[in-house]
């Protein structure tokens, strides 16, 4: 399971990358002591959430179990912020207070998210929730700042593709959501206070499956990982670094082709095992122009590569992670 690589990895990652808050199904949360998982047994479809406090003393891990939320159906999807701890079930998304004394603090309905999709912005100035509308391609934002518990708040609503959501992510501040579709060619982003589109950047033009979105810590770069076996990064601060078809040379085109010719393609890419699915991220920065991205696959691979504004990218570093140790390692 993907979620077991990300546990069982984290803290060695921990010197490299900047962990995505939300990563897969089970994440370290930054700057807490704390680990989680779906479940005693590891999977997606328990309905439990567990989490662990790394720093308490005790050979066996029920002496570091803190806290424990159960309930009658599979949980999906697990995000933390640090005084919050957002929960998704199928149909349902649950916000508790965290991490002393958790209580419930909302609930929203949501239409079939089988895939737990959800993102919480982890900023101090911000307590944006998004997750998928009850309209078909719909995003809705909620911000847990100004809803007041117990109550129900106005949807915001952004209406982002025409098919099912299949991505989703928020950057830092935020202030720009990401999301993909299921078409999983156009990755779209927009600012979650106007709601206008802010750029569409092109992935490829065959349907994939999109894992992950990411933006870097500071917003200038955004990658993606699909089946297709290929890391995308793209250009945000400056989308002129971007590619372009060089069909956009030609000038006027046919309608049929313009949103094409338009597109913007990744300024850089690399390839892992197109069998194995991946998470990406970016790695803290080593100097000014020179940055790295991170991709841990589901077969326990690990893969570094640094890129250039000029769209250079070559492997840094290559691990198998697991089966590395036991358990009682971490």
């Amino acid at each position: 399971m993907l979620c077991e690589v990300i546990l069982r990895v984290s803290k060695r990652l921990s010197k490299w990358v900047e962990v995505p808050w939300g990563v897969g199904v089970g994440l370290v949360s930054p700057g807490l002591p704390l680990t989680l998982n779906l479940g005693p047994d590891n999977t997606p479809t328990c309905p439990a959430v567990l989490i662990w406090d790394d720093a308490r003393e005790g050979k066996d891990s029920k002496d570091k179990l803190v806290l424990e939320f159960t309930f009658t159906k599979p949980v999906l999807a697990v995000r933390m912020r640090h005084d919050k701890i957002v929960i998704v079930l199928k149909n349902r998304i649950y916000v508790y207070s965290f991490p002393d004394n958790p209580r419930k603090l909302f609930e929203f309905d949501t239409r079939d998210n089988p895939k737990g999709l959800c993102d919480l912005c982890p900023s101090l100035e911000k307590q944006l929730l998004v997750f998928p509308g009850h309209k078909c391609g719909s995003l809705q934002l909620v911000d847990l700042a100004s809803t007041k518990p117990g109550t129900s708040s106005a949807p915001f609503t952004i209406n982002a593709h025409q098919s099912d959501v299949a991505c989703v992510s928020l950057n830092q501040p935020g202030t720009v959501v990401a999301s993909a579709s299921q078409k999983g060619t156009l990755i779209r982003l927009f600012d979650t206070q106007s709601k206008e589109k802010l750029v569409e950047l092109r992935r490829g033009t065959d349907p994939a499956t999109l894992y992950c979105i990411n933006f870097s810590h500071d917003s200038s770069f955004l990658c993606a990982s699909s089946d297709k076996g290929t890391v995308h990064i793209f250009a945000l601060k400056d989308t002129r670094l971007n590619r372009r078809s060089a069909l956009a040379r030609v000038g006027k085109v046919g309608p049929m082709i313009g949103q094409y010719v338009d597109s913007q393609w990744s300024l850089a890419s690399f390839t892992v095992p197109a069998e194995s699915a991946c998470i990406c991220a970016f790695g803290r920065n080593t100097s000014k122009n020179v940055n790295s991205v991170i991709a841990i696959c589901v077969d326990g691979t690990f893969h570094k590569y640094v890129f250039t504004p000029d769209g250079n990218c070559n492997r840094e570093a290559f691990d198998v992670y697991l089966d590395i140790c036991d358990d009682d390692d971490f």
